[in-house]
């Protein structure tokens, strides 16, 4: 009995020569039960969602980045249940894990204008350090007070 395949397929010529198997060229080729193709479907629906944030930004006079509209799509699809969090969940956990190796290049091009930013340097610790210290300010701020709110409902639900 033959192996069941799925995938994308891409090319089927099927010969009339008796005895021999259809040959087959897909572009993406997996073994039935597998769950392969869901990563690459999962990825899919993002990008589609950065594909509607790049258009909203050229359509949009508005000085906000495509990344961030993007964002505000997705959240408001997950929201709203049009994309359910399993639809999506996965790809976006692996994303997130490999976020650090996205600045790399940010940082060798940093690297690059280091000359130039020396003259810069002062003005630019001046406005990094105080908008560092509030923001992780806010945010243990935040965790402290939903921690709270979460242990508070715990205990009434007890």
């Amino acid at each position: 009995m033959g192996r069941a395949v799925r995938g994308i397929l891409l090319l089927c010529v099927r010969q009339k020569i008796p005895g021999k198997k259809a040959r087959c060229l897909y572009v993406y080729k997996t073994r039935k039960g597998s769950s392969d193709t869901k990563y690459i479907f999962q990825f899919g629906r993002i990008l589609a969602f950065c594909f509607l944030g790049e258009v909203l930004h050229a359509v949009l006079p508005l000085p906000v980045p495509a990344s961030v509209y993007g964002l505000v799509l997705l959240l408001a699809a997950l929201t709203t249940g049009v994309v359910k969090l399993e639809q999506v969940k996965e790809t976006g956990t692996y994303l997130t894990g490999i976020f650090p190796l996205l600045f790399v290049p940010a940082a060798a091009g940093i690297m690059e204008l280091w000359a130039e930013m020396g003259q810069l340097l002062l003005p630019i610790l001046i406005a990094i350090l105080p908008v560092t210290v509030l923001v992780m300010a806010a945010a243990g701020r935040t965790t402290q007070a939903l921690t709270a709110r979460n242990k508070k409902e715990e205990a009434d639900h007890d």
